[in-house]
């Protein structure tokens, strides 16, 4: 390796073309990153009708407070507020209606005060359909017809669970199972399961309850199998496994359209895929699996960011695909499942590109690497110097010229060590062999002599 060798040498990789700071020459049919319409990071602000249109049920109630609780922006939250409240007043939980009230602060005027009539009228039919249904239920029990106990079971943990009592609903969608009849009853009433323990984060019962929907004996029906796919990736996503959970997105299949809508959009499921597919797989993984899905890709059409993000990745051209995420963070920060993972994903990515950028070369000029990732020298030596500690890249810093020097093994001398290494074990082996027939030889005789 020649100490003096300044700039970056390249050695090729397959058919790919390679420019001096380590991405693919670009493709001027591709749009420029800025155009994407998720771009918050350059001052745009979310478009909140567009993104709670995407959801149904209390998921979409559950999002607009989130988002009004996390986006530090008074404006967007005081119409996250908002529009919680107006959906709010289509429903019965008038426990989430005075949540939602209070938050307010008076600060949306009048017609956002407290509708006590509205939240007595609310509960006194509440209280009615209640007793009613319980009523329904003990009359079902003494007759004791199964399907009729299940569907009372199953009626009582809809009310509870329309009301935001999500754990009566809970209790009871569970009991539905010792009733069920057929695999179809299994199934739906994994599925209630589901979306209550998604709703209370309780992600063990996410994975029980997949597990339990895939066991039946009938095959299920593709848009469940689609629904159970995106569950599972879920739970695996609230526990990191990201690995895991960029597989079951990937597996999900097109059946699923806006069929799940109160729990994931179709874009939720490219833009989680995608972000734990680049976190995650290598680059063969990458390209069979997520670029080459034909699956997949018809939710990648739908968010045209993360689809690019990841050609852009594949093609090496970073500074594009790091653009594509910094635009995209603003929001995916305001995402009530993500939000927590995406500080991890987007380091495990960052460093995924940098050890991609310095693999095919034998030196790396520090400042034009730092070019390509948009950042400082000192911080990409920081950044290099963490990745050679941990093993990553097989690498040494030249820091007074700012060079990244590969550390490529010397073949000729592996070759001699590994067959003196050889030599020496064969020795170790003849040794043992020849001590153990002696032993063997002497262990015959003196048991010859006790013999006579």
């Amino acid at each position: 390796m020649d100490g003096g060798d300044e700039g970056v040498v390249v050695a090729p990789i397959g058919d790919e073309s390679m420019c001096s700071n380590g991405g693919a020459v670009d493709d001027p049919r591709r749009p420029p990153a800025s155009s994407g319409k998720a771009a918050a990071g350059g001052g745009e602000q979310m478009d909140l009708e567009a993104y709670v249109a995407l959801y149904t049920g209390r998921t979409r109630v559950s999002r607009l407070l989130f988002v009004a609780e996390r986006c530090g922006n008074e404006g967007m939250q005081l119409e996250a507020l908002r529009m919680a409240h107006d959906e709010i007043k289509k429903g019965e939980d008038s426990h989430l209606y005075r949540e939602v009230i209070a938050k307010t602060g008076g600060r949306l005027g009048p017609l956002y005060a407290l509708d006590q009539t509205w939240v007595d009228m609310v509960d006194r039919r509440a209280e009615a359909r209640k007793e009613k249904l319980e009523n329904e239920l003990n009359s079902y029990k003494t007759n004791l017809i199964k399907e009729s106990i299940r569907m009372g079971f199953n009626d009582l943990a809809n009310f509870f669970y329309a009301h935001g009592q999500l754990g009566d609903a809970f209790k009871n969608y569970v009991r539905t199972r010792d009733y069920c009849t057929s695999s179809k009853h299994i199934s739906q009433m994994c599925l209630n399961v589901i979306l209550v323990s998604i709703e209370l984060g309780q992600f063990m019962h996410v994975s029980n309850y997949v597990s339990k929907a895939e066991q039946t004996p009938e095959q299920l029906d593709p848009i469940t199998h689609s629904k159970l796919r995106c569950a599972a990736g879920l739970a695996y996503l609230e526990t990191k496994k990201y690995k895991l959970a960029a597989r079951k997105f990937l597996d999900t299949g097109p059946e699923l359209g806006n069929n799940y809508t109160d729990v994931i959009a179709q874009q939720d499921v490219a833009t989680y895929g995608g972000l734990c597919s680049l976190a995650s797989f290598d680059r063969p993984e990458l390209k069979n699996k997520v670029i080459d899905n034909i699956n997949f890709r018809n939710f990648l059409e739908l968010v045209p960011e993360v689809r690019e993000l990841i050609n852009d990745f594949y093609a090496s051209r970073y500074a594009s695909c790091l653009e594509y995420l910094e635009n995209l963070k603003p929001n995916l920060l305001l995402d009530i499942h993500l939000h927590d993972h995406v500080e991890t994903l987007y380091t495990n990515i960052r460093h995924k590109a940098i050890i991609q950028y310095t693999h095919p070369f034998i030196s790396v000029d520090l400042h034009t690497m730092a070019g390509a990732f948009k950042t400082s020298v000192a911080g990409l030596e920081k950044e290099l110097e963490v990745l050679i500690t941990d093993d990553k890249i097989q690498a040494r810093i030249d820091s007074h010229n700012k060079i990244l020097y590969a550390r490529h093994a010397d073949q000729r001398n592996a070759t001699f060590q590994r067959v003196l290494q050889t030599g020496v074990e064969y020795e170790r082996d003849v040794r043992a062999m020849l001590m153990r027939t002696n032993l063997i030889k002497q262990e015959s005789i003196l048991r010859a002599a006790k013999k006579l």
